[in-house]
């Protein structure tokens, strides 16, 4: 079966799982996020059909939640924090190295697949600001130079 084909399988699971729930729409983006790391664009006319809204409305939530990605993440997600306490300690500084470091903006994923960009708004780590958060792991006071560092001992496993 092709990889297309099993998406979209799945993602009909999904709808059809969480379809009678009230506020489903919201229900069926995270679940179908969570098991395919991102929401395919071709998704949306099927979500639209099961709950009975315009391809615009599904679009609209999708786009208007940062959380949601519409194209598949890179091998590693990094999430750089934004909150007050991360930006009070450097983290524009830290934003503005990191999107050069990996040729990318933020929703974005680097050429080779390997990393993904997305904003945060508190990691909870906010005595150790700026953080940022590598798939599952935390890391406090990250400067340039720490940045790079880790970013090269994850290159080089």
């Amino acid at each position: 079966m092709a990889e297309h084909e099993w998406d979209r399988e799945r993602v009909l699971e999904i709808i059809r799982s969480n379809k009678n729930k009230p506020g489903a729409l919201l229900p069926i983006l995270h679940g179908i996020q969570d098991a395919l790391g991102y929401v395919p664009p071709n998704s949306v006319p099927l979500i639209a059909g099961e709950l009975n809204l315009s391809r615009a409305e599904v679009h609209g939530v999708i786009s208007f939640y940062h959380y949601f990605r519409d194209t598949p993440p890179g091998k590693h997600t990094i999430y750089l924090c934004r909150a007050e306490s991360c930006q009070a300690m450097g983290s524009e500084a830290l934003e503005v190295h990191a999107k050069h470091r990996l040729g990318i903006d933020y929703h974005e994923t680097t050429e080779d697949g390997a990393f993904s960009l997305e904003p945060v708004y508190c990691l909870g780590n906010c005595a150790c600001s700026p953080s940022i958060m590598i798939d599952k792991d935390v890391y406090g006071r990250v400067t340039a130079e720490e940045f790079d560092h880790i970013i090269e001992n994850i290159q080089t496993g």
